[in-house]
């Protein structure tokens, strides 16, 4: 079954020293038999993007026969209102993008940044231009990037599906936090069901599993939806036991689509 963990997922362990980007590999091969990783960039440690240090980490996916499904960027975000601290970020990002690649990940998300509910014109037309960036560098290389509907103005369904529609490059796709959005629930379905077909990955979280799994993941299947099922957990507290809940329910609900009654 296509299923990953967010190394996010254990971010009370990695804070604890309890779990390093190692042992999460063998976490998610061997407690929870998966053939993906889904990989934070918080996880890589002090290391960071030491490429000596990621090489290494390409080797243990390499063993253990995983998939980095996705790889999960903060610090890059697109846009700050300060010049400085774009250009900071957009060199984040490079630095990220060419760590995607050693590690062989299928997909990058990259936040778009800003603050508040909307984009103005000149953080639109700059966010394009990155993402139209970003997105022939990967294309190029076989991967694909994009935003995850996160915080700020990415959580806001118009702005998600316009970027989308300037963008419009094969290499872009949309990190899908299943039923997070502005607006409350009500919003939570449209926002869903238009970003659908792009979402090339999914984070879904302990509120979905335990509300909403059946029909979220209806909207995706319904979609033509291909990708890896993204398990990320919040609370910092029993992850091994919140995770491995979580998983059993995405599996039992690809189990039913697989076999209906």
């Amino acid at each position: 079954m296509k299923i990953s963990i967010a190394s996010y997922a254990f971010h009370g362990l990695l804070a604890e020293g309890k779990m390093d980007i190692f042992g999460y590999l063998e976490t998610c091969k061997y407690r929870y038999g998966l053939d993906a990783a889904d990989i934070w960039n918080g996880t890589l440690g002090s290391a960071g993007l030491d490429e000596a240090h990621l090489r290494k980490v390409r080797q243990a996916l390499d063993e253990r026969e995983l998939i980095l499904a996705n790889f999960c960027v903060d610090g890059a975000h697109l846009w700050e209102n300060d010049p400085a601290e774009r250009e900071k970020n957009y060199q984040n990002a490079l630095s990220h993008l060419k760590a995607a690649e050693i590690l062989g990940a299928k997909t990058v998300r990259i936040d778009m940044g800003g603050q508040g509910e909307q984009l103005t014109p000149e953080q639109f037309d700059y966010i394009v231009k990155r993402y139209r960036e970003y997105a022939q560098r990967a294309h190029d290389q076989g991967y694909r990037v994009g935003p995850e509907t996160h915080w700020g103005p990415s959580l806001t369904v118009e702005v998600q599906d316009a970027v989308r529609k300037a963008v419009n490059h094969p290499g872009y796709g949309i990190l899908l936090h299943i039923g997070h959005w502005n607006g409350g629930t009500a919003r939570e379905d449209q926002g869903d069901r238009l970003l659908a077909p792009w979402t090339f990955h999914t984070h879904v979280d302990a509120r979905i599993t335990a509300t909403s799994l059946e029909e979220k993941m209806e909207i995706l299947r319904d979609a033509g939806y291909s990708g890896y099922w993204g398990i990320e957990h919040h609370s910092a507290k029993n992850e091994y036991t919140e995770v491995a809940w979580q998983v059993a329910m995405v599996q039992r609900q690809l189990v039913r689509f697989n076999h209906p009654a």
